[in-house]
Parts: C-alpha cells; sequence; structure tokens
C-alpha cells in the first residue's frame, strides 16, 4: 500500500496587539473597561516596584532567596485578570504580580521568603494553591481541579503557570495529555522567558514554537507576545470562555523575557550577554502599556508618579508590618502543627519530647 498524508487538524496563531512602541493594532484592541486597565497598570507597577524592594532587602540580608518577576508581569498579570473568584490559579514560583492581584498580602509573600511557613499559608476563600518548585509539577494539580469541577459540573476553570523549561518534564507532558483526553477546564499558561535558569529555549526543544505541542495533544494552543497585556488578556478571555463551555484545555505560550536573574542565588551574567538583555529592555510591557493609556488619556506623567508613589507606600508598610510580625523567637513547636486535621501518636510523642527539650534548654539559661 502507497504511503498517504494524515490530515491532521490545527494551527498555531501569534497574537500582537500591542507593539514594543505602545501603537495598538486597532482592529483587534479587545476595548477593556477603562477602570481594568487602570488597575492592570497599577498591578504591573506594584509587581515591578515590589520586586526591586525585596531585592534590596535580599541583599541586605533581610528576607532569603526568591526569583524575581520583572519583565515578565504582563505574561501572568494578563492571564490571571479573566479569571473569577470561583476559578482555581496553581501558580509556579515566578507569579508574584498575579498573586498579589487574586488577593495574596505582601507580608506573606515577604515571610515565605524569610522561611516562615505562615507566609505559605492560603486565605480562605481564595482559590491557589501556594507556589510549586517541583517545576513542572503544578500543572498535574491544576488538571486535578479541573477535572474535579467537570465531575461536579461546575463552570469554573483552573490556570496554571510554568515556564518553558518544565516543557522538557514529563509531568506537563502527562498534564496535556490528560486535560485533552478528559477536556479538563484548564488553562495552560507557559511563560517562555528564554532561559530555563541557564539553559536557552534552543536546547530544550527543536519546535518552533512551545503552543504547537498542543497539536499534538488534540487541544488548543495559540502563541502571544508575553509584553503585551492586552494580548495576553485576549487570548486568556478566549481560553477561559472554550473551557467554561466545555470545550476543553488551552495551552498559550507567553513570550516574555526575564530581566533579572533566575533566583537572587544566580549570576545571569555567565551564561547570557548584556546586548541580549539589553534588546528585550526595549520591549518591557510597562512602558508600552503606559503609552497605550496615555494615548487613550487614561494616564499621564502626573498620574504616573502618583501611582508609583502609592505603590511605594503600600510597600513600605507592607515590609514595615512583615518585619513587625517575624519580630522575635518563632515556637518551633509549630513545626508540628498543620500536617495532619489529628495529630498521630507518634507526632505527638516527638511534639512532646521537643516541648520538653526547649523547657530544659531555658532552665540551664
Amino acid at each position: 500500500m502507497p504511503r498517504t498524508p494524515i490530515d491532521i487538524p490545527g494551527r498555531i496563531d501569534y497574537l500582537s496587539i500591542l507593539d514594543q512602541d505602545g501603537k495598538v493594532d486597532a482592529a483587534l484592541d479587545p476595548h477593556l473597561p477603562d477602570d481594568l486597565m487602570m488597575r492592570l497598570y497599577d498591578a504591573m507597577v506594584l509587581g515591578r516596584e515590589f520586586d526591586g524592594r525585596m531585592l534590596n532587602l535580599q541583599r541586605q540580608g533581610r528576607i532569603g532567596t526568591f526569583p524575581p518577576i520583572t519583565g515578565q508581569e504582563a505574561a501572568h498579570l494578563g492571564a490571571a485578570a479573566v479569571l473569577e473568584p470561583s476559578d482555581w490559579m496553581v501558580p509556579s514560583f515566578r507569579e508574584t504580580a498575579a498573586e498579589l492581584w487574586r488577593g495574596r498580602s505582601m507580608e506573606s509573600v515577604l515571610m515565605a521568603f524569610n522561611g516562615y511557613n505562615e507566609g505559605w499559608q492560603v486565605e480562605e476563600g481564595r482559590n491557589d494553591l501556594p507556589n510549586s518548585v517541583p517545576v513542572g509539577s503544578q500543572t498535574l494539580h491544576a488538571v486535578g481541579i479541573a477535572w474535579a469541577m467537570k465531575y461536579r459540573k461546575e463552570k469554573h476553570v483552573a490556570m496554571t503557570f510554568f515556564g518553558d523549561g518544565a516543557t522538557s518534564e514529563g509531568d506537563v507532558h502527562e498534564a496535556f495529555n490528560f486535560a485533552g483526553v478528559f477536556q479538563a477546564p484548564v488553562i495552560f499558561v507557559c511563560q517562555n522567558n528564554q532561559w530555563a535558569i541557564s539553559i536557552p529555549r534552543s536546547r530544550q526543544t527543536l519546535s518552533k514554537t512551545i503552543a504547537q505541542k498542543a497539536l499534538a495533544y488534540g487541544i488548543e494552543g495559540i502563541q502571544v507576545d508575553g509584553n503585551d497585556i492586552l494580548a495576553v488578556y485576549a487570548a486568556a478571555s478566549e481560553a477561559a470562555a472554550r473551557a467554561r463551555a466545555g470545550d476543553g484545555p488551552t495551552l498559550i505560550e507567553c513570550v516574555t523575557y526575564r530581566l533579572m536573574m533566575h533566583t537572587t542565588a544566580d549570576d545571569p551574567k555567565r551564561y547570557r550577554t548584556d546586548e541580549e538583555v539589553a534588546s528585550w529592555r526595549k520591549k518591557d510591557p510597562i512602558p508600552r502599556f503606559q503609552t497605550y493609556l496615555k494615548a487613550k488619556n487614561l494616564l499621564t506623567d502626573d498620574g504616573i508618579a502618583a501611582v508609583e508613589q502609592s505603590v511605594k507606600e503600600r510597600i513600605q508598610a507592607a515590609v514595615d508590618e512583615a518585619e513587625r510580625r517575624m519580630d522575635g523567637t518563632p515556637d518551633p513547636l509549630h513545626m508540628f502543627e498543620h500536617v495532619y486535621e489529628a495529630m498521630p501518636p507518634h507526632l505527638r510523642i516527638q511534639r512532646d519530647a521537643a516541648a520538653r527539650w526547649l523547657d530544659e534548654s531555658a532552665e540551664e539559661v
């Protein structure tokens, strides 16, 4: 029998609405409500300024290692902004601005990166999971949540974030496959920031895009300019509508760039050039959105200064409150709490032994 071509449906589009100079494609402009755009702008500036403040605190030894988000604000805020409170967000570890958008406090971020387990506690009623450090594992959690919501006939969605490096992990492909087979209402948001720590995207896959991997699993896929908050929002909005309608998952590849280090324990100068970073700084998502908002008469130079001042005051208040909460010595016995609903006998024995040791040590002092 001769070979015959197999007709494989699907294609991958690239979406860009706001170019790097802030010029909008009028035909694609989603015309978001003015108040939403101003909230998104405020959130982007907050994410950027908070990032810089945390870097200063880390260098001063006042918090521990953390992963900066500078340059990627649009990629996760534009996506998270389409979620409703009843939806679920499952982050990796570089979505701080989106977590703040969803209601996480800056104080909890500061405490978490200073080693306080209280900082990882998700407030009651907020449908978000804590940060996930094992690369790609959170995608499985998101699919499980989405499948449960579909089983319960709930019209909600789950959104999960991961980096380009995570697509080299088997967990991510298992998540794609399960979501496709069971048409789970999940949105996969890949923040393709070009580097998996020191490994460039070109060493992770020969695929022209990451988005095209969706075709292999029979799900929708799209590549967007991840530094264009309008394009990210538009793609995420379509994906959410599709998921709520029962039409299954979507993979959104946000092409963006990590302008800073992978974490504060990393030295990016060892593996990438200053010229590369400079070329991506020209595509910074915040200035281009500023230009767009100015053109719509929603923002002025005075307005920019006012937002920056407000953000700095909020950050300072959060730093002061976090340091107040962290003042003093934490109770070591807290390590035994929140593991089991009812503490098992063997753990209670260990806790009692630790309590006796602490009391004896205090008496010796």
